[in-house]
C-alpha cells in the first residue's frame, strides 16, 4: 500500500462523512418545511486492482437519497387552501414561466390575481369545469390550468334542470279536451297549479306556471307557462302559449308513473333549455302535494367561501347559498418516487429512474386522498439526525487522523535522505 494511497483514501472518507454532513444539516434546516422530504447519504466502496504482496486501498463514494415516499404527520390548520395528501401521490404546480412539477407542499394562498401559490411561488394546477366534468390527461400535463378563485367576480348561471316530486289526486274531475291548459284558451281549465322559480342566461329570476290537469283515468297533462306573459286577472291566455307540454300516464293499482314520458323539457325566455324530472310523482287516492320542487342555476352574486372535497373537487359557494364546482384537483404518481429529482423549492421532476408521470384523480387506485385545512410536514426525526451527526463527526475525525498519519509517515520517508 502507498502511503499516497491512504492519504487519497483518508481524504475520500473524509469527503464522504462531509457530504453525509451536508444532508444531516439539509434536514435538520428543513424540519419544519411543509411537505419537505429528508434526504440520507449512502456509501459504496471503491476498489483497486491488488498486485501479490501489495495492497492498494480504494476508497468510498457516497449516493444521496430522498425519502420521498415516506408521509410526514399530517398538521390540520384553518385554512381551506391549505392542502395534504393522505396517501400516494403529489400536487401538480408549475412555476410563472409555466413548467410543472410535482410537490407535497400544500400550503396555498390566493395571489393577487387570485391564484392559488404556495409558499415558494408555485402555481396549483387543476382541471376546470367550464367545458363539462373534466377527465384526467393520464400520460402527461395537458389539459391542467392554474386555480384562479376571485371573490370579486359575479357569475350567474342559468337552470339548465329540475326536479318536481308529489301527489296528484287520484279522484280528480276530468277536463275536456278544449278546455286544457295547452290550448291557452280563455276558458281553460286545470286541476292543479304550482309555480317554480327558474333564471334566464343574465340570472334574472323567472316565474314559471305550472299546471296540473286530468285528462281521463291515470292521465294527466303538465304544461309550463311564463307567469309574467299571464293576463291580468285571469292568467289565461299567455302571451306567446305555454313553454312545454307533456303526457303523463298512471298505474291506476299502484300510482305510479308507467309511461314513457317521465319528464318535461322547455327553453326558458331568454334562457336556456330546461329539463324538470317528474319520474317521483304519484297518482294517490289523497289530495295535491309538493314533497320537493328544486331548479338549479343561480342569480348574480360573488364567491362567499370555498369548499375542497377529499376528491379533489373545489366548490364556489356563493352569496345565495348555491354551489358551483369550479376546478377538480389532480394527483399525480410514478413508479420510483424516491427517485425523482429534487429541485429548488421543495418541488419534484422526473427523472430517467422515477418512471413516467401518471395524472389520475384522488382515491383511483393507488392514489390517496386529499384532505383540506391539513398541511403535511417534514418527515425528518431530529434526534435521529442528531444520532447521525455525531456518528459522521466521529468518523470525519477518524478519516482525517488516517491522512495525518500519512502526512508523518511521508516526512519520515523525506528526512530519511539526510
Amino acid at each position: 500500500m502507498s502511503l499516497y494511497g491512504m492519504m487519497r483514501t483518508g481524504v475520500s472518507g473524509m469527503n464522504a462523512q462531509a457530504n453525509r454532513l451536508s444532508t444531516v444539516a439539509d434536514n435538520i434546516a428543513n424540519s419544519d418545511t411543509t411537505g419537505y422530504k429528508r434526504s440520507s447519504t449512502e456509501f459504496s466502496t471503491l476498489v483497486m486492482p491488488s498486485t501479490g504482496g501489495a495492497y492498494n486501498s480504494g476508497g468510498v463514494t457516497t449516493t444521496v437519497r430522498s425519502s420521498i415516499s415516506a408521509q410526514g404527520v399530517l398538521q390540520y390548520t384553518t385554512s381551506v387552501s391549505d392542502l395534504a395528501v393522505n396517501g400516494d401521490g403529489f400536487f401538480v404546480v408549475q412555476d410563472p414561466s409555466g413548467t410543472p412539477y410535482l410537490t407535497r407542499a400544500g400550503a396555498f394562498v390566493p395571489n393577487a390575481e387570485g391564484k392559488l401559490v404556495n409558499a415558494a411561488g408555485y402555481q396549483l394546477m387543476a382541471y376546470s369545469y367550464d367545458n363539462g366534468v373534466p377527465a384526467a390527461t393520464a400520460n402527461g400535463f395537458e389539459g391542467l390550468v392554474p386555480v384562479q378563485i376571485s371573490d370579486q367576480e359575479m357569475t350567474a348561471t342559468p337552470s339548465t334542470e329540475g326536479t318536481f316530486t308529489g301527489n296528484l289526486p287520484a279522484g280528480a274531475t276530468t277536463v275536456a279536451a278544449g278546455s286544457l291548459p295547452s290550448t291557452n284558451s280563455a276558458t281553460a281549465e286545470y286541476t292543479s297549479k304550482s309555480s317554480l322559480v327558474a333564471y334566464d342566461n343574465l340570472g334574472n329570476k323567472v316565474l314559471l306556471d305550472v299546471y296540473f290537469t286530468n285528462t281521463g283515468t291515470g292521465t294527466w297533462e303538465v304544461s309550463v307557462f311564463d307567469q309574467s306573459q299571464a293576463t291580468a286577472g285571469t292568467s289565461f291566455p299567455y302571451t306567446g302559449g305555454a313553454l312545454g307540454s307533456a303526457n303523463l300516464t298512471f298505474d291506476t293499482t299502484t300510482g305510479k308513473l308507467t309511461g314513457a314520458v317521465d319528464s318535461i323539457s322547455l327553453t326558458v325566455p331568454n334562457g336556456a333549455a330546461l329539463s324538470i324530472d317528474l319520474s317521483k310523482l304519484t297518482q294517490l287516492g289523497t289530495g295535491y302535494t309538493v314533497s320537493e320542487a328544486e331548479v338549479n342555476g343561480n342569480a348574480p352574486s360573488t364567491i362567499e367561501s370555498v369548499q375542497i372535497g377529499e376528491d379533489g373537487v373545489i366548490y364556489a359557494q356563493y352569496e345565495d347559498g348555491s354551489t358551483k364546482p369550479l376546478y377538480k384537483i389532480p394527483l399525480a404518481d410514478v413508479t420510483s418516487p424516491d427517485r425523482l429529482t429534487a429541485l429548488p423549492g421543495n418541488v419534484y421532476s422526473q427523472s430517467s429512474d422515477s418512471g413516467a408521470v401518471r395524472i389520475g384523480f384522488a382515491s383511483e387506485g393507488k392514489l390517496g386522498s386529499i384532505v383540506s385545512g391539513a398541511l403535511e410536514n417534514s418527515n425528518v426525526d431530529i434526534a435521529e439526525e442528531l444520532t447521525n451527526m455525531i456518528a459522521a463527526q466521529r468518523s470525519y475525525t477518524a478519516n482525517s487522523k488516517v491522512f495525518q498519519t500519512g502526512s508523518d509517515l511521508m516526512d519520515v520517508l523525506v528526512n530519511l535522505k539526510r
